[in-house]
């Protein structure tokens, strides 16, 4: 009774959180466990899904992530349990179509003296013992089962030669930049066997994403690059025999497709498209797309493809089919939430099945009368949960994170104002926990990335700055969905084209102005921060106006020129200045960098920023902190070795909360704890 109690007021205390129980700490935000992969059983009685949570399990101190797989019964009668213990982890669960195994993914030690590598792992459904299936020398990276489960088609980096091997052993390691990749290709293994066969090879595609076997069981699909350049947006779906290793292309856009999945009966494969119509730049690559997916239907007979998005409003993510093969279903951003939709083959009519959710689509059962997926609210961490084929009641089958019932809450609210042009905007605002109207209280505002991203109506313990963290110690946080957002439709995606800094920057602003006028917000109390595309925002801010008390720029864009030249995909600041850094583009790449404008600067600012950071090199921190600094300006700069664009590191994500958190609360209303672990 206590659990269906908890379920219904889970979803339906969607906007309002409880101001009762213990403020929200640092710790509490590294310490919420993470529910990914949610997979229907065939006959819908039990779901399987990762979790994933810090671990001591490293010597000296040191603290790494785990990801388990956990098994729930459909029903929600027995409390869900974990099933796997690999040392090192195990992800990507899957049931074998008969329903007798569970396979997944794990690095175990298989042979004496050799490193661990991501290896395909079974076991029986009734329990036992898993067992390998495959000891390959490389890590085995996506697979799927035929519809038989006699085989499982799998894809892996093309292993290295016994030279190569030997020059890496003794570091004769030199890298050709933008040559050293090796490809992706696609084998099959046998479970009775174990017998491994290749399918692709060849330096002509590397393989992308996930795989679909045909219904016969003998052919799959799959998405593959021209080459493996991050940047190379030129991806098609393919189709492989699996027994003759014939390869046929069957889509021939210039640009990304993806998502590739055979229709129940095998005669279709739907797939995404994201359209090129402008011609390559010198390299053969294609400029970066602006835009949303298009939702393609290939006739395996007829060989022919239909374009099957209509008036589909929003940008369909990966579509799976219901198991009659009459419609697709998919998620979709809409404005703040992302909900389930359907899209019917025969007429293109789209129906949104869910409103005013935040859900990650999982998986039906065979017969498609059950589907699992994750979910959250404003008022709880993701959980699983199963519906019917509608999404009708949901019923929470997992508690992965009882801990969180404990904290006291901040309400959240989904709000609009008008923009300095008239255009409407969106954002969510985190009230303080314990929220008066007779009060005003600081205000951190937080961009988002992308700029194609979008901030929505979610739990809001995690993420760059903890949310809930801030709402404790009595703050407002606001989160603006400027022009350049996804989730309000393609013309609003695009509205940032030659414009970054320009109707983005005023939709912030204008927000801030709202939640003054509406008395939230303390107008000398005011805070700016962000990371990537959030970062670029920041330090564009604050060479625009000194309105903010305090910034943290996070791995941010503060030269587009330098940039553009420097990171690992290019091509995407091609689609919103014009194309590559040129004597026509290079003065609007000039113009809304923040170096430009730098001698403006009045606010202190914090950069932070991943020392191995190729999607936004560290020179762009390093930049803007010998501006700030040369110029006599209040500024520090501090760089995470080994992280990426993405942190990892537990102690690295500790110091990043703990050092916004002190940076901003000094300078803004001067009284900022210490570090809970101060380095400098």
């Amino acid at each position: 009774m206590r659990a269906a109690t908890l379920c219904v007021a889970l979803l339906l205390a969607a906007t309002s959180a409880s101001a009762q129980g213990r403020p929200v700490t640092i710790d509490d935000v590294l310490g919420i466990r993470v529910v990914r992969d949610t997979v229907m059983a065939p006959d819908g009685s039990a779901v399987l899904f990762t979790v994933r949570a810090w671990h001591d399990t490293l010597p000296e101190g040191r603290r790494d992530t785990r990801t388990h797989v956990w098994r729930a019964p459909a029903d929600g009668s027995s409390p869900a349990r974990q099933v796997t213990y690999g040392e090192r982890g195990d992800s990507l669960p899957a049931w074998s179509p008969d329903g007798r195994h569970i396979s997944f993914v794990s690095a175990r030690s298989q042979r004496a003296g050799k490193e661990p590598v991501a290896q395909l792992w079974l076991m029986r459904t009734d329990g036992g013992e898993a067992w390998p299936l495959t000891d390959l020398p490389d890590d085995v990276q996506q697979y799927a089962w035929s519809p038989d489960s006699a085989t499982i088609a799998l894809t892996r980096t093309d292993p290295r030669s016994a030279d190569e091997t030997a020059t890496l052993d003794r570091r004769d390691d030199e890298r050709v930049f933008e040559r050293t990749a090796r490809p992706i290709h696609l084998w099959t293994v046998t479970i009775a066997s174990k017998a491994v066969t290749r399918v692709t090879s060849g330096d002509a595609l590397t393989i992308t994403g996930p795989l679909s076997w045909n219904a016969d069981s003998a052919r799959v699909a799959f998405t593959a690059g021209a080459s493996a350049l991050l940047r190379d947006g030129r991806r098609d779906v393919y189709i492989a025999d699996a027994k003759t290793q014939a390869v046929e292309r069957i889509s021939t856009n210039f640009g990304p497709d993806s998502g590739a999945r055979f229709s129940p009966d095998g005669r279709a494969l739907v797939y995404l498209s994201e359209p090129v119509t402008s011609p390559a730049i010198a390299d053969g690559t294609p400029k970066g797309t602006v835009g949303h997916s298009r939702v393609m239907l290939y006739d395996v007979a007829t060989r022919q493809t239909r374009d099957l998005t209509g008036s589909l409003a929003v940008n369909p993510g990966a579509p799976q089919w219901s198991s009659d093969g009459s419609r697709l279903l998919f998620t979709a951003g809409s404005r703040a939430y992302v909900d389930a939709w359907s899209l019917e083959v025969a007429t293109g009519r789209a129906t949104q099945l869910t409103k005013g959710r935040t859900l990650q689509l999982g998986s039906f059962s065979a017969d498609g009368t059950r589907v699992a997926f994750a979910m959250d609210t404003p008022s709880a961490p993701a959980d699983v949960y199963v519906a019917d084929a509608a999404f009708t009641e949901p019923r929470r089958v997992s508690d992965v994170n009882p801990q969180a019932r404990d904290f006291a809450l901040g309400d959240v609210e989904v709000i609009s104002w008008k923009s300095s042009d008239g255009l409407e905007v969106e954002g969510v605002l985190l009230k303080p926990v314990g929220f008066s109207r007779a009060k005003r209280y600081p205000l951190l505002v937080v961009a988002h990335g992308g700029p194609a991203g979008a901030h929505v109506n979610t739990y809001r313990v995690g993420g760059l700055e903890g949310g809930q963290l801030w709402a404790s110690q009595g703050w407002a946080v606001f989160y603006p969905n400027p022009r350049g957002s996804t989730n309000y439709g393609e013309k609003f995606l695009r509205a940032n084209i030659a414009d970054w800094g320009g109707g983005d920057f005023n939709d912030i602003m204008t927000g801030v102005d709202a939640l003054i006028a509406r008395g939230v917000a303390d107008q000398d109390k005011l805070a700016h921060i962000g990371w990537s595309y959030g970062g670029y925002m920041t330090a564009w801010t604050i060479t625009q106006t000194a309105r903010y008390k305090a910034a943290m720029v996070g791995a941010g864009l503060t030269n587009l020129w330098s940039m553009y030249g420097t990171n690992d995909i290019p091509n995407v600041l091609t689609g919103y200045f014009g194309g590559i850094a040129s004597k026509e583009t290079l003065p609007l790449y000039v113009n809304r960098s923040a170096m430009t404008h730098i001698d403006n600067v009045t606010t202190p600012t914090l950069i932070l920023h991943g020392a191995a950071d190729e999607r936004v090199p560290v020179g762009q921190a390093q930049e803007l902190y010998r501006g700030l600094k040369d110029r006599g300006k209040t500024t520090e700069l501090v760089t995470y070795p080994r992280e990426g664009h993405g942190f990892t590191e537990y102690y690295h994500l500790q110091d990043r909360l703990s050092r916004i958190q002190t940076w901003v609360t000094s300078h803004v209303t001067g009284d900022g704890a210490k570090p809970s672990s101060p380095r400098q």
